[in-house]
């Protein structure tokens, strides 16, 4: 069974229920303080930490008087829009004492399904994390509509933990685990301590069970466990309402742990691969052994561009005799990298009139047969 030790890059879910105290609609302020302890403790040990937090919705609900049942969407916007900024607020004062930068990350549905605005998103997260900084996720509920959400954060988790390559991710929940049948209504019901396969007998145990504050059951977190294990990342399912509940799982607290089917970089490789390519690029011979030695591809090594592709485009990459050697996701265009081929980084901006990024293709975003 995982442990928080084996893992690197680490997002946590956190529901709304165990942010807000559903009675009084104010935030849990011990709690909040108890996962700043856990959050500085895991980035004690050199580990990238994501949060992907509800609440917003329920705190903005009772600054303006709403009801304490369902919202019309435009009902649910004005509590995000009031409730944000509170919870944003709120996650910076516990994590400031313990040296840790805060960054407020705003996503929706379609943030992730258009290529152009993933890569976006990833470059943002990657670079923050980078810095040392933990990113506060959660779902743009001012502008999103029904059309366009993901509907709950276990969803999202799941999507962010593929967006940064996290190789775990905790859904924080109400309950303790995934079990055979709802525990409240049998008392027979039984844990799993590891799921190794998401079959369909197991699939047919979830429920829809849920908080009245949280939007996601037993059944949105098993889509959350297929969508993160098959991008190479163990998913745990585990109670959250204890005080430091990361530190409890690490020690021994109930959880159920969803196996990766792999690791992120070889999901991540499939992926590309199994992509159509838009176009190509052919590379000079020096450009084709700085990637082999685990380089990013720089428009200085490229010699020629087919096309015609967008950004996010899947390309094939070609040597200098025209032979594929792979294929990457490509941050320009055709049209912009039959301008920059051939040239510095540094000669973007001057080429392209605004600045870009230096790398074609980003080495994360690579995959060499």
């Amino acid at each position: 069974m995982a442990t928080l030790s084996d893992g690197k890059r680490i997002v946590v879910k956190i529901g709304s229920a165990l942010l807000v105290d559903r009675a009084t609609g104010q935030l849990r302020a011990d709690w909040l303080r108890s996962l700043a302890q856990d959050v500085a403790w895991l980035k004690g040990q050199g580990k990238d930490v994501v949060l992907v937090s509800s609440g917003s919705i329920a705190l903005g609900r009772g600054v303006l008087g709403l009801p304490m049942t369902t919202l019309a969407l435009e009902q649910s916007q004005a509590a995000a829009a009031v409730g944000q900024i509170r919870l944003a607020r709120a996650y910076e004062e516990v994590l400031e004492p313990h040296d840790i930068t805060t960054a407020q990350v705003l996503v929706t549905l379609e943030d992730s399904a258009d290529r152009r605005r993933y890569l976006n998103s990833r470059a943002t997260l990657e670079q923050l994390l980078s810095l040392g900084a933990v990113p506060i996720v959660n779902e743009n509920d001012t502008v999103a509509t029904d059309e366009i959400r993901f509907g709950d954060n276990d969803r999202l988790a799941a999507q962010i933990a593929v967006t940064v390559g996290a190789d775990q991710l905790i859904l924080l929940s109400d309950v303790d685990g995934f079990y055979s049948a709802n525990p409240n209504d049998d008392p027979a019901a039984i844990r799993y301590e590891t799921v190794t396969t998401i079959t369909p007998e197991i699939e047919a145990q979830a429920g829809d069970a849920g908080s009245g504050l949280s939007k996601g059951g037993m059944k949105t977190k098993l889509m959350a466990a297929k969508t993160a294990t098959a991008a190479g990342c163990a998913m745990a399912i585990s109670e959250g309402s204890p005080l430091r509940p990361l530190f409890a799982l690490e020690n021994g607290a109930n959880a159920t742990w969803f196996t990766a089917q792999s690791d992120p970089q070889t999901a991540r490789k499939l992926w590309i691969t199994a992509m159509k390519p838009r176009g190509s690029v052919t590379l000079d011979a020096g450009a084709v052994a700085a990637m082999s030695r685990g380089k990013s591809l720089l428009p200085a090594g490229v010699t020629a561009v087919q096309g015609p592709f967008a950004r996010g485009d899947s390309i094939s990459i070609l040597t200098p005799d025209g032979r594929p050697i792979g294929y990457g996701l490509t941050r320009y265009s055709s049209h912009e990298a039959q301008i920059i081929k051939g040239h510095q980084s540094t000669e973007i901006e001057e080429l392209l009139g605004s600045p870009g990024r230096a790398a074609l293709i980003h080495r994360d975003d690579l995959a060499l047969s």
